[in-house]
């Protein structure tokens, strides 16, 4: 971790929860960020690295007091509890890894998209997902590819003359 103040620490995904709640009473007081990595193609034992940036923010000056990134090394199975007990802006953060990554929190069995629609099928940010896929609701309806990787394009048209 390039931060001076900050560490990195490697924990197993089973204790992930109780790892954290450590952390809270230690005085980390601010969940930064709650992110994922998908190693697929770097041959590595476990596929996904969970990412849990903390701070200890000092309420009274806002000053920064430390820094600590836990990494959680997953597979496809759930294993992580979820941490929105802790702290409760990790409800969305989670959303987003699921949405995103389709690593899943085996305490959050119904959860539910957060960037995707619905109807979306897979995840996006997966190393392993088709880009040329064709999702429901977006692209033509013939199924055909698009002469581009965006299915936004607006053609401009000449009228007149």
């Amino acid at each position: 971790m390039s931060n001076l103040r900050g560490e990195r620490r490697d924990v197993p995904a089973a204790s992930n929860h109780e790892e954290l709640t450590k952390l809270r009473a230690a005085g980390y007081n601010m969940l930064v960020d709650l992110t994922c990595v998908d190693y697929l193609t770097k041959g590595r034992p476990h596929r996904f690295d969970v990412i849990y940036r903390l701070m200890r923010l000092d309420p009274a000056t806002g000053e920064d007091l430390g820094r600590v990134e836990l990494h959680c090394a997953v597979d496809g199975e759930p294993v992580l509890r979820s941490a929105k007990d802790i702290w409760p802006a990790a409800d969305w953060l989670e959303r987003e890894v699921w949405d995103m990554f389709g690593v899943r929190f085996a305490d959050r069995p119904g959860i539910k998209r957060l960037l995707m629609y619905e109807e979306f099928v897979g995840h996006p940010l997966r190393k392993d997902y088709p880009i040329a896929k064709r999702q429901p609701l977006i692209g033509p309806k013939s199924g055909d590819k698009a002469d581009s990787p965006s299915f936004n394009i607006l053609r401009p048209t000449v009228t007149g003359e």
